[in-house]
């Protein structure tokens, strides 16, 4: 224990600062949606597909990386996820064909899995104490939000000064330097006994016949999809479908005059009330079962959700609903991943948190490309963020059977 408590400072740390570099960059992609569309006169739904095929690379690639790290150890996966991530954006710089980029977001998409939650959740946990580990993880997912809150805004004034290509080269750069801090993120390999005599096969197998990891699984589809879809949308429908910035208003004087900049901001914050949400979750994730309290943030996103786009887009109410939806963003993260560490062990959890992570990236998948498929099919985003709002109800529902307790502690666990 003591040992613990004497890594999980600098593994804390040095966690973070990836995630934000990871993730900073990874929500900006929203942002590039319209003028990359311009430039090359291109439908919506092509460089959606782009960032679709990211979000699903990144979920094919999060199990292999948690496999990797577990094998080879963890800063071997992170470095190979950072020049993955590198390459891709610097390829992606120089493509002029939507199959350019649809194919080099593979890459991108990989070095996201090597960067981002799966790999960074799994060390944290590891070094964590039993009663600091749910704090931990809520700590490190709302850094996750920082990222979201410096990125958009970062793309939006560097494409002021340079064309979106140089600001692919200058993100490219940015993931690279984030690998300085490395030499913190020593965690121990940490289960019971019994964990570390399992080999992976039979942790995969154990939890594959689990009922309660096929629900999990379920369940991580809806907040996959709703945000993909406002990620790389969002922007794009406020940009669209919001009223006009009132002169005079407080949104106006601050600097934020169309709704671009608007867009922008929204991602920022959302970003900005995850923070809060995420470590709340992590707080109440030691006190409360975790299950209950993802079933209730899914209601709440279905809520809001709901309400926000029955009555009409204004300024006001995009303010409102980032901020709602910001609290409950990432809230899930530690809640999901805490929950897969809790019943099934720490030893292989960066590999079972990263199949359940796939779930989360196919519904990400699905959310950003129906998106602009569907835009280009009626013009608007409708049809398609109802369809959100049906999938978080049914997350919400799956996650009440399921059994939270230690599967060895289980009668009949295998």
């Amino acid at each position: 224990m003591d040992r613990q408590a004497s890594l999980i400072s600098p593994v804390l740390i040095g966690g973070c600062v990836i995630i934000i570099a990871s993730f900073a960059i990874r929500s900006s992609f929203g942002v590039f949606q319209i003028p990359i569309a311009e430039e090359f006169g291109w439908l919506r739904a092509e460089f959606s597909l782009a960032i679709a095929i990211q979000n699903l690379a990144w979920g094919i690639g999060q199990p292999f990386f948690g496999a990797i790290a577990e094998k080879f150890g963890d800063r071997k996966a992170i470095v190979l996820g950072a020049a993955l991530y590198a390459l891709g954006l610097v390829l992606s710089a120089f493509a002029v064909t939507p199959e350019q980029h649809q194919l080099l977001e593979i890459l991108v998409g990989f070095g996201i899995a090597g960067t981002g939650f799966g790999l960074i959740l799994a060390i944290v946990g590891r070094a964590a104490s039993d009663e600091n580990r749910s704090m931990a993880l809520g700590i490190t997912t709302a850094a996750g939000s920082i990222g979201q809150i410096v990125g958009p805004p970062l793309a939006v004034g560097l494409m002021t000064l340079m064309p979106w290509q140089s600001v692919f080269l200058v993100f490219a750069g940015l993931i690279l330097a984030a690998l300085f801090v490395l030499p913190m993120l020593r965690a121990p390999a940490q289960g019971s006994k019994a964990e570390l005599e399992k080999s992976m096969s039979q942790a995969l197998g154990t939890a594959f016949r689990d009922p309660s990891f096929t629900l999990i699984f379920v369940g991580f589809f809806s907040c996959g999809y709703q945000l993909g879809f406002i990620t790389a949308h969002f922007p794009a429908f406020v940009t669209e479908l919001c009223g006009p910035i009132a002169p005079g208003s407080l949104l106006h004087g601050i600097g934020i005059t169309t709704t671009s900049a608007l867009g922008a901001l929204a991602i920022s914050l959302i970003g900005l009330a995850n923070i809060a949400g995420t470590i709340t979750a992590g707080w109440l994730g030691k006190r409360f079962p975790k299950k209950y309290l993802l079933a209730g943030i899914y209601v709440g996103r279905t809520l809001a959700a709901g309400i926000f786009i029955i009555f009409p887009i204004t300024p006001t109410s995009v303010i409102i609903f980032s901020v709602v939806m910001g609290s409950l963003w990432l809230a899930t993260v530690p809640l999901t991943s805490g929950l897969v560490g809790y019943i099934y062990g720490l030893r292989y959890m960066g590999t079972l948190y990263g199949i359940i992570f796939f779930s989360h990236q196919l519904g990400s998948f699905l959310g950003v490309w129906l998106g602009g498929k569907l835009f280009d099919i009626y013009g608007d985003y409708t049809a398609v963020w109802w369809v959100g709002v049906a999938v978080g109800a049914v997350s919400a529902i799956v996650h009440l059977p399921v059994k939270e307790t230690p599967l060895e502690r289980r009668p009949l666990a295998a």
